[in-house]
């Protein structure tokens, strides 16, 4: 009942040890952005299960309390953006508007916002009437002619300014978190590479910060050449030494519970200081462990039950949504080592045409679990991937 740790998509861990660089970047952005300077939006990127989803939060926590709107959301493969950062602005202004002093320019934006919501296509309705278009929770008249073109791109920047002048007006900023953001379709992203560019030359407080997979960069960079330059990118990774111990032991210390030099020594070897990984060995570690300290002996106890767990949850679940051929790229990958592999090596394990393997290919990057390290080169998003892969019965 007393377990401190968090293993879990997007949890915050009880201790967020190894990234105060990050957190303190944000806080110049936050408080540069409230004096007016001119400031990028941000970037993380790193694998999975290395805490973009849990830093983005603390962003947020961050932003909010320093009494800035927030919004927040997650983006899906070929699902506009549109909708969704409706949904989020909406959240932002909302947390704004009891500050504001004039109710109508909070009502003449949300007619703006309601209008934007509601231009883009709708769906094809397949066999069956046309469903009632969107309508978004605002009670007010859409408001015509402002971010309603259906171009994303012209109405995300006109929505954006707007947001900008509410929040100038209440002396405050807003945040846009975007998680996933590699899975954004192409023309969103050149739209809200477009909108952030806007809001950084006529510096309104408006900024987007986004996570996503180490490749984001450059599905950024094919979007809109200057994105290299519109964003302040921070790449996070597993742990140091010095960190994961603290993860380990700040919990523990609190519950009257310490590890023996050994058990660190042995924790961060299965761990390899990744921070998923290390919440998953610890929480295992705690209720298999007699007593304080907790030694290597435990951990020796704890780690199949660990890795088992990871087999299933982590590991597991990723592999059982790829297709069979997909699974053969992979197992093709992981025969060849846990670094980033060229394709063509791929098709020549496989003894196949790199032409041949395109889909393959095509279809493990849509499901998130490889991504294009550099071009004609590929890696697993999941860090020890290929391990697990090589421990599975052909």
């Amino acid at each position: 009942m007393r377990n401190p740790y968090a293993p879990g998509a997007g949890q915050r861990p009880p201790e967020l040890a190894g990234r105060d660089r990050e957190l303190r970047q944000f806080e110049v952005v936050l408080e540069r952005v409230a004096r007016g300077r001119p400031e990028r939006s941000m970037i993380i990127t790193g694998l999975r299960g290395v805490g973009k989803t849990v830093l983005l939060n603390s962003f947020r926590s961050m932003a909010i309390q320093k009494l800035w709107g927030t919004g927040k959301i997650e983006a899906r493969p070929e699902q506009s953006i549109r909708r969704p950062i409706a949904s989020a602005l909406h959240m932002a202004v909302r947390e704004l508007a009891p500050r504001h002093r004039a109710p109508d320019r909070i009502e003449r934006f949300l007619g703006v916002l309601k209008s934007f919501a509601q231009s883009g296509p709708e769906d094809e309705a397949k066999g069956r009437a046309r469903a009632h278009r969107w309508q978004p929770g605002i009670d007010v008249p859409a408001t015509r002619g402002r971010a309603d073109s259906g171009d994303l791109e012209i109405d995300l920047t006109e929505l954006f300014v707007d947001a900008a002048e509410v929040a100038t007006d209440v002396g405050a900023g807003i945040a846009l978190f975007v998680d996933e953001m590699q899975d954004i379709p192409a023309d969103d992203v050149s739209a809200l590479c477009a909108a952030c560019h806007e809001l950084s030359q006529s510096g309104g407080p408006l900024i987007v910060v986004g996570a996503g997979l180490p490749h984001l960069p450059a599905v950024l960079s094919a979007s809109k050449s200057y994105s290299e330059r519109l964003f302040r990118y921070a790449r996070i990774d597993r742990l140091d030494r010095e960190s994961a111990d603290v993860a380990l032991l700040a919990p523990a210390e609190r519950e009257g519970v310490t590890f023996t030099p050994e058990a660190l020594d042995a924790l961060y070897g299965a761990a390899d200081g990744y921070p998923y990984f290390v919440q998953a060995y610890a929480k295992v570690v705690w209720d298999v462990a007699p007593d304080s300290p907790i030694t290597a002996d435990d951990i020796r106890v704890a780690a199949p039950e660990a890795e088992s767990e990871l087999a299933v949850g982590f590991f597991g679940s990723r592999y059982e949504r790829a297709t069979p051929a997909e699974r053969d790229y992979m197992r093709a990958m992981a025969a060849l080592g846990d670094d980033p592999v060229p394709t063509s090596a791929v098709a020549e394990e496989l003894g196949r045409k790199p032409s041949s393997l395109s889909p393959a290919r095509d279809g493990l990057i849509k499901k998130g679990l490889i991504y294009s390290a550099e071009r004609g080169v590929v890696a697993f998003t999941v860090p020890h991937f290929g391990r697990f892969l090589r421990a599975q019965p052909v």
